[in-house]
């Protein structure tokens, strides 16, 4: 019985892994407006296919395009559009693994850094942040006869593998 739940617990933590989808609001707490810094705010994550961005803003102020690399760069949407949004909380789930450019389209909204653009990975994926220099070096890793072990969690499947471990124990 003892060894069901382990490979219970197992197979519960290996379908969780893949399972957990992010909900972005573009902008954090600025949303999408003309302060903010979207290339910064695109930066600080992990983007993966099932994740769903959402555009926060008074509709008419601002509109969301999804565009093509060159009418990103341009800021000039007469060409390259995959899909316009204009409800002022519009909500776009990242359907494939490919880089998205975003665009406002009122005239200098763009220009004036209403843009970012984001490459999403595969869901079961490792996303890495790009890399930046470092003050200090990353310490080498155990000899390969230590008896040391590393284990990495992820903040969420730490305590997913806890509650499952808590439940499997009741059983």
């Amino acid at each position: 019985m003892g060894e069901a739940k382990i490979f219970l617990m197992i197979l519960i933590m290996v379908l969780l892994k893949g399972a957990v989808s992010e909900v972005h609001t573009v902008g954090d707490e600025l949303e999408w407006n003309t302060g903010a810094n979207f290339g910064s705010w695109s930066q600080k994550y992990n983007f993966s296919v099932g994740d769903t961005l959402v555009f926060k803003y008074v509709k008419g102020q601002h509109n969301v395009y999804e565009v093509i690399e060159a009418t990103y760069r341009s800021c000039n949407a007469s060409t390259g559009v995959s899909a316009t949004y204009e409800s002022g909380n519009d909500q776009i789930e990242l359907k494939k693994a490919k880089k998205y450019w975003f665009i406002c389209n009122i005239a200098g909204h763009c220009l004036g850094g209403m843009r970012f653009f984001i490459d999403v990975k595969e869901a079961n994926s490792t996303n890495t942040r790009p890399t930046t220099p470092q003050s200090e070096p990353i310490p080498p890793p155990p000899p390969a006869n230590s008896c040391a072990a590393i284990y990495v969690f992820d903040g969420w499947s730490f305590w997913v593998s806890l509650v499952a471990f808590g439940v499997l124990l009741q059983l």
